[in-house]
């Protein structure tokens, strides 16, 4: 079980407000709400996401609906000295409601209706009527990864040091080596490979090598 956190620490705000972002000194959760799984349709995350943002405006439900998020990661790659940078939904066919449900733990009527109206929406993760709260370290979880990207990420490289991989492009393909060292701010690698009976590093851009246990 996760350690319930003092009333002072996680409900200090004191007027809803509804977003679709996340800054850092953010609260865990507003006043009298918490956070719940809603389903939705693959790759309608955003759309959901905005669709919902702007009736919760129109129907002046802000007192019972708060911040609506879908949380998003950049990544960035070179290829041929080329960098390209995209962004990806970390939590894909899921959209994540901060909001208000009636004492005996059912979501208002009207909010109901409102979102349940909304292309690509499914259900809330729970019971017939009566979400799951989401567990306070999961809320944790997904406010840091809400929070907005940085504009030039680091890239994010999928090899350790020492693994074994295979080179797969350039000169040196078909080698087999081990990765020595790895440069995230250039997506490079340095692969140790044995030539003429020699070890010698070379530097490969990521794209270049592959897992050895995968390419057999």
């Amino acid at each position: 079980m996760s350690e319930t956190k003092p009333a002072s620490e996680t409900t200090v705000a004191s007027k809803p407000e509804i977003s679709g972002l996340i800054g850092a000194d953010d609260v865990l959760r507003q006043e009298g709400m918490n956070w719940f799984v809603l389903r939705v349709a693959s790759n309608k995350e955003s759309s959901v996401q905005g669709t919902l943002l702007r009736k919760i405006q129109i129907e002046n439900m802000a007192h019972l609906v708060g911040r609506i998020l879908v949380p998003t990661e950049k990544t960035k790659t070179v290829k041929n000295g080329k960098t390209k940078i995209t962004e990806t939904k970390l939590y894909p066919g899921y959209v994540f409601v901060e909001m208000k449900l009636e004492p005996d733990g059912r979501i208002p009527q009207d909010v109901f209706f409102l979102i349940k109206e909304t292309s690509g929406v499914g259900d809330f993760v729970g019971t017939s009527g009566r979400p799951f709260a989401m567990k306070e370290h999961e809320i944790e979880k997904m406010l840091r990864d809400s929070r907005k990207p940085e504009d030039l990420p680091n890239i994010k490289l999928v090899f350790t040091k020492g693994e074994h991989v295979i080179i797969k492009e350039g000169p040196f393909a078909t080698y087999e080596g081990t990765v020595d060292e790895l440069f995230p701010d250039k997506g490079v690698v340095r692969v140790l490979v044995t030539i003429f009976g020699r070890q010698a590093p070379i530097d490969l851009e990521e794209w270049m090598i592959g897992k050895a246990d995968e390419m057999k």
